[in-house]
């Protein structure tokens, strides 16, 4: 896919991601960043050929064999979206927060682009979280409509298996070490833009998922936060009407109690 299906979703005159372009260097890094936008997915990226060769997660890997990740292929990466963490702003293409969830290097076993184009890439990770030997698996498919992105990574049995395998119990970045969370709340963070709608009508919805509609959430939360605010505001004047007239009975009692210690009669002024 080279570069140029990533670059046709940004406009990068309004926009600080980068622009990207083919790398030189034959590395083998890979990285996976937890995307939480409209729906939660993991994006696996190998680097290959200059580019990261990308594939959407919903489910995100998992070390046990028995887990067969379905992984959309989407468009590649330039290599300097490696280390990118922090908040894609609601409106924007692939709004959401972005964490760095695992880096490290990756090994083809065998000739890496026979195997990707044959629709049967394995490989060996060597990462913070995921280790061992994987495969990526082309699902080929007669349905209508299908545009041949549907692929299986699948773990192989080795030393680095887990059954079962949570991966709720690692959330945290390999580069930071904060949680998806802890990213969405920090306001500092590095916000990048772009200008494609979440959204276009018209257009197949088969990855709408990846592109976002997570503004229409952010509006739910702030509609039910709004409406919280209100019932709490309802209350306030009545509370605080029964808090002055419970001080004013206890100064009225107070001062009356003074005044009839200070009368020589023991009664209060007016006798």
């Amino acid at each position: 896919m080279a570069l140029e299906e990533y670059k046709r979703k940004r406009n990068f005159k309004q926009t600080p991601e980068p622009a990207g372009k083919v790398e030189r260097g034959k590395g083998h890094r890979f990285v996976v960043q937890k995307h939480r936008a409209s729906h939660l997915h993991y994006d696996f990226r190998l680097e290959m050929d200059g580019v990261l060769k990308s594939w959407a997660i919903p489910k995100g890997p998992s070390l046990d064999p028995a887990d067969k990740r379905l992984a959309m292929q989407v468009e590649d990466h330039p290599v300097s979206y490696f280390d990118f963490e922090g908040i894609i702003p609601p409106g924007n293409y692939g709004a959401g927060t972005v964490m760095v969830w695992d880096v490290g290097k990756w090994q083809p076993e065998g000739d890496a682009h026979a195997m990707l184009a044959g629709g049967d890439l394995k490989f060996n990770l060597d990462g913070d979280k995921l280790k061992g030997s994987f495969a990526l698996i082309h699902i080929r498919s007669s349905k209508p409509g299908n545009k041949g992105t549907e692929w299986l990574l699948i773990k192989h049995r080795d030393a680095y298996v887990q059954e079962p395998y949570d991966i709720d119990e690692y959330d945290h970045s390999a580069l930071t070490k904060r949680t998806l969370d802890q990213i969405a709340d920090d306001a500092g963070a590095r916000q990048w833009k772009s200008s494609r709608p979440a959204a276009t009508s018209g257009r197949s919805t088969k990855n709408d998922w990846l592109a976002d509609s997570i503004a229409k959430a952010d509006a739910k939360k702030r509609e039910a936060a709004a409406k919280a605010s209100a019932g709490a505001g309802s209350r306030r004047p009545a509370q605080k009407k029964a808090s002055a007239k419970k001080l004013a009975t206890k100064v009225t009692t107070s001062a009356s109690s003074a005044i009839k210690k200070k009368s020589p009669s023991g009664k209060g002024l007016g006798h």
